[in-house]
């Protein structure tokens, strides 16, 4: 898959933990372990800006591309 989610990578620079974030978000812990795996098919934008704004990020800091 070309598309990497550094979701792990952002939640250990801000000290959150899955369960912290998945209250901020309001997302299950599976749904969120799916994204953070890679495993995940898509990702809703209004989700994507959940998680950004919890983490104080930008979507480029937690999804990246790759050849």
């Amino acid at each position: 898959m070309a598309i990497i989610v550094n979701l792990d990578v952002m939640m250990a620079k801000r000290k959150m933990s899955l369960n912290e974030l998945s209250e901020k978000v309001d997302l299950t812990l599976s749904n969120l372990s799916i994204l953070k795996t890679g495993k995940a098919k898509a990702i809703r934008f209004s989700t994507l800006e959940a998680i950004c704004k919890a983490l104080d990020c930008q979507p480029g800091d937690i999804l990246e591309f790759k050849n």
